[in-house]
């Protein structure tokens, strides 16, 4: 089992699946790595291309992109596992190793990005939601190219990345939470002389 190519697509997957299915799909195609033949399909390509530029445009639209994310709740992370499920298959992996590891990562990047998301919403300015989406997007290129070229070093990245998106979704759905009750109740009462 490639387990580069598992855990970066699980991780990637969880911040834009149908990137991560272009990513291995062409990469596949064009023999710069050995990938599921799934994933190189023409069908599944041009599927992964429409919705990749549907999702392209709606993350760059305040609160559109928080909508999205909640829809995407239960797309990415069953993405990432059956990611997983391709990626174990191909290499003669355990298939519940594959969808565990791949769909568990999908479900932590894709936490810490919707929470994030949220937090970024708070802000009056649109400029924040599309530097965000377009890190996203080459982080979701990158992590996958790299766990392409340097597999046993992405598991290590990928394990540091899925720590820190623990502590950031952690953290910012505390303070998310604090300002809906600040919000909630009127931002306090006024103080009395």
């Amino acid at each position: 089992m490639d387990f580069g190519a598992l855990t970066a697509g699980g991780w990637a997957a969880g911040l834009n699946l149908w990137s991560a299915i272009l990513v291995l799909g062409v990469s596949g195609r064009m023999d710069w790595a050995q990938t599921p033949e799934i994933l190189q399909r023409t069908d599944i390509l041009v599927a992964a291309a429409v919705l990749y530029a549907l999702e392209f445009v709606v993350d760059k639209i305040p609160y559109v992109d928080n909508a999205w994310d909640v829809a995407s709740t239960i797309i990415r992370p069953v993405g990432g596992t059956l990611l997983g499920i391709a990626v174990a298959a191909e290499g003669g992996g355990s298939l519940l190793a594959g969808a565990a590891t791949a769909g568990g990562l999908a479900l932590t990047s894709h936490a810490a990005k919707a929470t994030t998301r949220a937090a970024i919403n708070m802000s009056p300015e649109p400029f924040s939601n599309i530097v965000a989406s377009l890190t996203e997007d080459a982080a979701s290129v990158g992590i996958i190219s790299l766990g392409l070229a340097y597999p046993a070093f992405t598991v290590g990245v990928v394990g540091i990345l899925a720590i820190a998106a623990l502590l950031v979704t952690f953290s910012l759905w505390r303070f998310v939470r604090r300002l809906r009750r600040r919000w909630g109740s009127g931002f306090g009462t006024p103080r009395q002389a």
